[in-house]
């Protein structure tokens, strides 16, 4: 085995690793085969090169996985790829002083048993006691439960 394929197998078994650790998380195959990748390589250089030059490559090689660890886990080269946006939208948020119990109103979409209503020109999301609604059909507000409003047919 020549040097330029130990080193192969080295620096392979640490981007394997690095996979690993950074883009495929868990006990996966990926990693076996990065540290198996790094086993090869350093049992090649004993093997093939010699007991010093095997001594060499391990201690050479478990610096530079030491200091391959060390810069790809610093946060500061992972921040250009994390989500900054911040989610700003909002749960159906019931305004008990805009619609209340009582409130008529018309579907925009079927129910079934869910689906949406619009009142006092707002749109919100309602449900039924089980009903199915269709679509542009009057309906009236029966009860207002922790921001989940409950409709039912209305009845002329």
């Amino acid at each position: 085995m020549t040097w330029s394929i130990i080193i192969t197998l080295i620096f392979a078994g640490l981007f394997f690793l690095i996979l690993e650790m950074l883009v495929i998380p868990g006990t996966t195959v990926v990693g076996i085969v990065g540290f198996l990748l790094l086993i090869v390589g350093i049992w090649g250089a004993y093997a093939y090169q010699g007991s010093s030059s095997g001594h060499y490559t391990l201690a050479v090689s478990f610096g530079l996985t030491l200091i391959v660890l060390f810069y790809s886990l610093r946060a500061k080269t992972w921040n250009r790829f994390v989500l900054k946006d911040e989610i700003t939208g909002k749960v159906n948020t019931v305004d008990g002083e805009v619609i209340r119990v009582g409130d008529e109103g018309f579907t925009v979409s079927r129910l079934a048993p869910m689906g949406n209503a619009k009142f006092e020109d707002e749109l919100y999301e309602v449900s039924t006691y089980g009903d199915f609604i269709d679509q542009e059909k009057a309906v009236v507000v029966v009860k207002i439960e922790m921001n989940k409003i409950i409709v039912k047919l209305k009845t002329n």
